[in-house]
């Protein structure tokens, strides 16, 4: 009886990138370049508003989650203030202190 090693999981569960092997001749992803305007006989160029994407920003006001770092940490005024090495859990420390929250 043989045996054969199975594949990684890793390797088995990856999500390969769509290519027009997979979804046929007429598929075509690009590359988020695309023209924004046109060139002008002069050597300029001139925006054309319509194609400029545009993206929609949701209001964040009531928003659950806190950014990492504080509002109210403080400049440093000197530049030796920083210059030793800090722990992870003293940061952890000072950052709670300063009020954030985990």
């Amino acid at each position: 009886m043989v045996f054969t090693p199975t594949a990684p999981l890793g390797r088995a569960l990856r999500r390969l990138a769509l290519t027009t092997k997979q979804a046929g001749k007429d598929y075509y992803k690009g590359t988020g370049s695309g023209s924004m305007g046109r060139h002008t006989k002069y050597g300029g160029y001139r925006i054309d508003w319509s194609k400029v994407r545009t993206y929609v920003v949701p209001d964040l006001s009531d928003f659950a989650l806190k950014p990492f770092v504080a509002e109210n940490i403080e400049k440093p005024t000197k530049k030796h203030e920083f210059a030793g090495i800090m722990s992870g859990q003293k940061y952890l420390d000072a950052w709670k202190y300063q009020g954030g929250d985990i």
